[in-house]
């Protein structure tokens, strides 16, 4: 097994068992996946020392978890519950641009493609609206971290719940972090918790979130994503980045109220998936080198890169030394202030 280096990030968020049909008709079955895999592996394009906190299933396979040991990750904070629940997540990409969640049977009937047993009665997650008082079996707890995973510096909280994104912050901050960045749940980011942004944003690093829940959270009240991103930095947030996907990203800075517009790097995208918890990943190793916000971005934007070529969150660990450096470069050239 590989040495474990010293602990300097966490990144909080779930795992899942991925099926997905690629735009290619190419279907991955029973596969690890989750926000907190894509962002690790975001992150260790440019550093290692990273604890995993989140929690899983009875039946969620070990090897899987002995894998990210392998591969230099701290596991400790991986918590197998007793309990049985769905850990599975269907998407299917008729284009890159295109990403169907619903009604998985009918998407391999469609491509003539056999449906999966193991997926047989999933049943997609549709929206729902989070709880502020009850949590849920995913909701991260407290002693769910090593004491010791304190001891890091810097930590990004993947989507997650409400309870999570309120509670997980301050027990951060009782131990050396004071870098966080945080990526909101789609079961908030919604118009009636609008009066409960600010607990959420206050004292974050970074918000790092897409445009697609930030135009929900907003509705009614502005369409414009500059006005959207100032207006949650003020709540006490000192950078906030629009995630838009092949488009790429918006970056706020509140201290300065500079505003950084940056093109995706020109990758051929097999997957979206992950690519925007792999952008966190990499903006937090930038954030922690420099405490630069651009630099931090770039850093992401080329994580990402590297999820949109391949079909598994460990292929962006796989690049050749010093590609993501040179990738980084070319980008820089591509930067505009809006």
């Amino acid at each position: 097994m590989d040495s474990i280096p010293h602990l300097r990030y966490l990144v909080s968020g779930r795992l899942s068992r991925e099926y997905t049909i690629l735009p290619s008709g190419e279907t991955l079955e029973d596969v690890a996946g989750g926000a907190l895999l894509y962002a690790a592996a975001g992150l260790a394009v440019w550093d290692r020392g990273i604890g995993l906190v989140g929690r899983i299933a009875r039946d969620y396979p070990q090897e899987w978890i002995d894998k990210l040991q392998r591969q230099g990750f701290d596991c400790r904070g991986i918590r197998r519950l007793d309990e049985l629940f769905d850990q599975r997540r269907f998407a299917a990409y008729p284009d890159p641009e295109t990403i169907i969640y619903e009604n998985p049977v009918a998407q391999y009937s469609n491509l003539g493609l056999p449906f999966p047993k193991s997926l047989l009665g999933y049943t997609p997650a549709g929206p729902q609206v989070d709880s502020r008082t009850r949590p849920i079996i995913t909701t991260v707890r407290q002693n769910d971290l090593p004491s010791d995973y304190l001891d890091a510096t810097a930590a990004h909280i993947c989507p997650a719940d409400f309870l999570s994104h309120t509670l997980l912050p301050p027990t951060l901050r009782q131990g050396h972090i004071n870098t966080i960045t945080l990526d909101p749940g789609t079961g908030y980011m919604h118009p009636t918790f609008w009066d409960d942004m600010p607990v959420i944003v206050q004292g974050l690093t970074g918000f790092l979130c897409s445009e697609e829940k930030l135009r929900t959270l907003f509705t009614g009240r502005s369409s414009d994503l500059w006005e959207m991103a100032e207006t949650l930095a003020g709540y006490g947030c000192e950078i906030v980045v629009v995630k838009r996907g092949p488009s790429g990203q918006y970056v706020y800075e509140r201290p300065t109220r500079t505003r950084w517009i940056i093109p995706a790097y020109p990758a051929a995208i097999r997957s979206r998936t992950g690519a925007g918890d792999a952008f966190c990943g990499g903006f937090l190793a930038g954030l922690r080198a420099a405490y630069n916000p651009l630099q931090a971005a770039l850093q992401g934007n080329i994580s990402s890169s590297f999820i949109f070529e391949g079909t598994h969150p460990f292929y962006a660990m796989d690049a050749l030394p010093g590609l993501a450096q040179a990738r980084l470069e070319a980008l820089r050239d591509m930067v505009r202030r809006a």
